[in-house]
């Protein structure tokens, strides 16, 4: 009997202390499960104040308990305010350089590409002024290279004819011709002499060459045939003429160009127009062959371009050889010289168009944004006015990834801010959960 009320009285404490244990559960078990904030399993900088899904990934959050913060198990915050930590590995894997802030001696080159174009002083457009028909041409395809006075066509036209006959009568009424001495100044001879001028002038203006006129003039006969020839040595650009083509008044049969002297056209913008100044040389380089020509600023056009807001420059240049073609793309390179002054590279300076900034490294693997005035721009660096010092490195590549990197950090703290104000509440909403 003793023997079971032991076993009674066992049974009765047991129950007891799980009944007090169930009315009061421990203060320290509650407090360890207790939710601070949810993060990103793939970026654990990122948080969040209610479970949900990561923004950049899709994947769900993950809570983050007191205990493990007590227990150093959360990444490090950043130890400096208001800069960006990305770790040495990270840079190497993402391929973000660093540069120095040197001080540049000014002299750089500008670069920009040309196109070439037919100088439009030498451009001739061969037309006659007189209606008729076209008999024969001779070797007159585009793009042929022809001499000056070289015939390329056969034109019939009936004012041709009377004109010439007009011209050879008067031309015979002068003692000695068009070659009669100046001291020969008899009324009738000057009057014939004008009078075979003006015919000849006439014959002229309706397209007939000098060298037919003389011709017409020695072998004293009507020519039935009119000879279309190139008044200069070029390259024909454009034809419209056949045989067996009736042609009009004033209609262009040809197109003759001299690129023996041609044009470079090239787009600059407004801050390197100062170094295109009339008069200054510069190089033009074949892409291909890497032949250059020395070239001249002939002028900066007045127009500007709507769509990118870009200068036109002219140069001149000589073309031997007849390298430089038109159409052609060519690189143009001038010279210049600025004072000397703080420069990084170009990649280093990220523009927002209301603000211009670049990353200066503060300590191993800390970067601090910092907003910086710009000046001139040479070859692949730029000038920097203010807001840095010589020596100090810059991010030079990757640049746009510490920019993002910056500012993710930046909206992540923004986040942790309402979790870490009120934790009591996190708690409690975990507890009703």
């Amino acid at each position: 009997m003793r023997k079971g009320l032991y076993l009674f009285l066992a049974v009765a404490f047991s129950l007891g202390v799980l009944a007090l244990v169930a009315h009061h559960p421990s203060s320290n078990s509650g407090q360890s499960r207790r939710v601070l904030y949810w993060v990103d399993p793939m970026h654990p900088s990122y948080r969040s104040d209610k479970p949900g899904t990561a923004p950049d990934c899709g994947m769900a959050l993950e809570p983050v308990y007191a205990e493990e913060a007590s227990h150093g198990l959360l990444p490090p915050e950043d130890p400096v305010a208001g800069t960006t930590h990305i770790d040495p590995a990270t840079q190497q894997l993402y391929g973000i350089r660093l540069a120095k802030v040197e001080m540049g001696d000014g002299h750089g080159t500008i670069r920009v590409f040309g196109r070439v174009a037919a100088d439009q002083t030498r451009i001739y457009r061969v037309n006659l002024g007189t209606d008729g028909y076209v008999k024969e041409t001779h070797d007159d395809a585009v793009g042929n290279h022809v001499t000056k006075d070289q015939h390329l066509a056969v034109v019939y036209s009936p004012e041709f004819l009377s004109v010439a006959g007009g011209y050879l009568s008067a031309n015979e009424r002068t003692p000695g011709g068009m070659n009669a001495s100046k001291e020969n100044t008899a009324p009738s001879t000057t009057l014939g002499a004008t009078s075979a001028q003006a015919r000849a002038d006439r014959l002229r203006n309706l397209g007939m060459s000098d060298s037919q006129i003389m011709e017409i003039s020695m072998d004293h006969k009507i020519p039935e045939n009119v000879y279309v020839v190139s008044p200069t040595d070029g390259f024909i650009l454009s034809r419209t003429i056949s045989p067996g083509l009736r042609f009009d008044r004033g209609m262009d049969l040809y197109t003759i160009a001299d690129l023996s002297h041609v044009w470079i056209l090239a787009e600059i913008f407004g801050r390197d127009a100062r170094a295109f100044r009339p008069g200054a040389t510069a190089r033009v380089t074949l892409q291909d062959t890497g032949e250059s020509f020395k070239a001249r600023v002939s002028d900066v056009l007045p127009e500007v371009d709507p769509a990118t807001r870009v200068l036109n420059v002219r140069l001149e240049v000589d073309n031997p050889g007849f390298k430089l073609r038109p159409d052609m793309f060519v690189n143009v390179e001038l010279a210049t010289s600025l004072p000397a002054g703080l420069t990084v590279p170009a990649d280093a300076v990220v523009d927002s168009g209301l603000s211009k900034r670049v990353y200066v490294e503060t300590s191993a693997g800390h970067f601090e944004a910092r907003e910086v005035e710009t000046g001139e721009r040479l070859n692949d660096r730029v000038e920097v006015v203010k807001g840095l010092r010589e020596g100090e490195s810059v991010v030079a590549a990757g640049t746009f990834l510490v920019d993002s990197e910056s500012r993710l950090q930046a909206v992540s703290n923004s986040a942790s801010s309402t979790p870490a104000a009120s934790p009591g509440k996190a708690g409690s909403d975990h507890g009703m959960n």
